[in-house]
């Protein structure tokens, strides 16, 4: 099979030739065909040769394809193409095993948005997908992601969604962990972003004045839209905002650090191959110990991030990060006593 993008494409521009009665299609009308329907996607195509043709139709005769029963009829010295049924055609056919392994593929990463207000759509189109795709009446999931379904104030991720894309300015009630009460504030969202398996919401915030301003949807009691004019942001470019640090939380007028780390033994060899953050430059230093420096703004994730490999982990630079860790470690052996 054509592995390229438009491989598809090609596919039923051929299906349609071949049962078109009304038309002879010679090799060179089949190219012709194809060429003009793909110059109108890609401008810059550089054509289609006889030997792709050829193998197309390979393709769409053979078992992997949809096994087509098609007549090569002479006229003179050229072949033209047919089906043998001409009320034949590829999309009348059930899926291929190609197209099978595809929809399974997409099924698996479609079914981890179930849950999420916004793709309710899924809740329904999958049960039908899995049972059209099933070849046995079975069907199996093979890829899973990390996920949290079952997280408080899932339900309003779609509501936020929509609040950033329509532009819409918002007062959330909100509950911190440290208070005992919820209080309202005004926000226009931005972005949503997730990190170690929760959500977080970034706008701006007018009390504050903080473009930036963050919050766990967990937190959210209650949404509703509010009347105002929407504050646009010509201020953060998100796609750029969380490259110089961990996580979510970036400490006002804080700039990016030097970190240098050693990790001992197995947890090297596995960071090594799962960098913490972008910037990390890995070295081995002897055999049992990989010295990783990072370039990052040090905020309370990193300090939770390093503090999970607890034994695996020394942080040499900076010092006030060391001091911060080893004080951390000695709080929590004071809970075991």
């Amino acid at each position: 099979m054509a592995t390229n993008k438009y491989a598809l494409i090609r596919y039923k521009v051929l299906d349609n030739c071949f049962r078109n009665p009304g038309r002879r299609y010679f090799i060179n009308d089949l190219i012709t065909e194809c060429e003009s329907v793909l110059i109108e996607i890609d401008p810059e195509s550089n054509g289609i040769s006889r030997r792709q043709i050829f193998e197309d139709i390979s393709f769409m005769e053979s078992k992997e394809g949809w096994s087509i029963e098609l007549n090569r009829i002479r006229d003179g010295k050229k072949v033209f193409y047919r089906y043998a049924d001409m009320s034949y055609s590829i999309n009348n056919m059930p899926l291929n095993e190609v197209e099978i392994n595809q929809l399974k593929a997409a099924v698996d990463i479609l079914s981890q948005f179930k849950g999420m207000p916004q793709f309710e759509l899924v809740n329904e189109l999958l049960p039908k997908l899995q049972q059209g795709i099933a070849k046995d009446g079975a069907y199996t999931t093979i890829m899973a992601f990390d996920s949290n379904q079952y997280l408080k104030g899932i339900e309003h991720l779609g509501p936020l969604y929509n609040a950033i894309f329509y532009k819409k300015m918002l007062t959330i009630s909100y509950q911190p962990f440290e208070k005992d009460t919820p209080f309202e504030l005004i926000i226009h969202p931005y972005f949503l972003k997730q990190y170690n398996n929760r959500w977080f919401l970034f706008g701006y915030n007018p009390e504050k004045e903080k473009y930036d301003w963050n919050l766990a949807i967990d937190r959210i009691i209650s949404i509703k839209e509010t009347k105002g004019k929407y504050q646009e942001n010509d201020e953060i470019n998100w796609q750029e905002y969380f490259e110089d640090f961990i996580g979510v939380t970036k400490n006002e007028g804080a700039e990016p650090e030097t970190v240098i780390l050693k990790f001992k033994g197995r947890t090297g060899k596995y960071i090594e191959t799962k960098p913490l953050h972008g910037s990390q430059i890995s070295k081995w230093v002897d055999h049992e110990t990989l010295e990783v420096k990072l370039n990052v703004i040090i905020n309370y994730e990193l300090e939770r991030l390093i503090l999970s490999y607890a034994d695996s982990v020394a942080v040499i630079k900076p010092l006030r990060l060391s001091n911060i860790i080893l004080g951390r470690l000695k709080e929590a052996l004071n809970v075991y006593e």
